[in-house]
């Protein structure tokens, strides 16, 4: 069966991958403003704070690692603060090591880390499904990655891009699946912890072009329909059948990005009987007609 959570990375299309090493010493405190892409950190010496919106603060450590899939506001210090020192994160990044606090003598904290890019154009629909954030202990590989990750985006050889990618898919799916899935919000990686909806979730990515009802779904997750349909919203954070739709919908654009199917097809692809139907479903999920859209993304807008 196919992987859920693979497929939805796919989708997202990561890509073009900044990197930067952040140290400090002494007594700081900084807040960025809401960046809107994906962060990631390795912390490689000492600890900081990490307060982020709508989550409880967490006290990262050498060895710890730190995915912001959508990077609300949030906020860094040392365990005994200084004066805070707000940022725009807004305006463009610095792409060299940034130093917080007192700025001679030896650092007290050190991380690595960056951001990237998704290049699928409804990503901000896809990252609703994916945890607010993930915070891991233990996992030396994840860092591993980091500093590879770090190595490639600094040189400027041959396939840089696509090497970036796929290090980018691999640190996504790795810190993903090393997160703890039930603890973790409603969302996508929490409905696969559960064998009945991740069950449902797998047969449902493996045909979207079923005409796909509660009652099949429940029967192939093995629980009463109004247990599967509670269930699935409790651990999704959606209804069955918006999450189908959210799903066909993210397929739909990205054929439509590509420019190369006729609307016909795409409609079939995604489980429409035909054209009419699947456009009046698109323009009520995305505001705008297929043709529209599809105008758009080959453009470039």
């Amino acid at each position: 069966m196919p992987d859920p959570l693979a497929q939805v990375i796919e989708l997202l299309r990561p890509q073009a991958v900044f990197s930067k090493g952040i140290t400090a010493a002494g007594p700081w405190a900084v807040e960025y403003t809401k960046f809107g892409r994906p962060a990631f950190a390795a912390m490689t010496q000492g600890s900081c704070r990490l307060t982020v919106d709508g989550e409880a603060p967490v006290i990262v450590e050498a060895g710890d690692f730190v995915l912001l899939p959508a990077t609300p506001r949030f906020g860094m210090s040392s365990l005994r603060p200084g004066p805070l020192r707000r940022i725009d994160a807004q305006t463009d990044p610095p792409r060299h090591e940034v130093r917080h606090g007192r700025q001679d003598g030896p650092p007290e904290m050190r991380q690595f880390g960056g951001w990237f890019t998704f290049a699928a154009p409804d990503a901000a629909l896809l990252v609703t499904l994916l945890p607010r954030m993930i915070h891991l202990r233990g996992v030396p590989r994840l860092t591993q990655l980091v500093h590879i990750l770090g190595e490639e985006a600094a040189r400027d050889g041959a396939g840089r891009e696509l090497i970036l990618t796929r290090l980018v898919e691999i640190l996504l799916i790795e810190a993903l699946r090393a997160a703890p899935a039930r603890t973790a919000a409603p969302g996508l990686l929490r409905g696969l912890s559960d064998p009945r909806i991740a069950v449902a979730l797998r047969s449902l990515h493996g045909d979207i072009t079923r005409a796909w009802t509660v009652p099949d779904l429940a029967e192939m997750a093995g629980i009463s329909r109004s247990a599967f349909f509670a269930r699935f919203t409790r651990m999704v954070g959606t209804r069955p059948m918006e999450y189908l739709t959210i799903w066909r919908m993210a397929v739909a654009r990205d054929l439509l990005g590509r420019g190369s199917l006729a609307l016909e097809e795409v409609a079939a692809r995604v489980g429409y009987g035909s054209a009419s139907t699947f456009s009046t479903a698109f323009s009520r999920h995305t505001g705008q007609p297929p043709g529209r859209f599809a105008k758009a993304a080959l453009a470039g807008e």
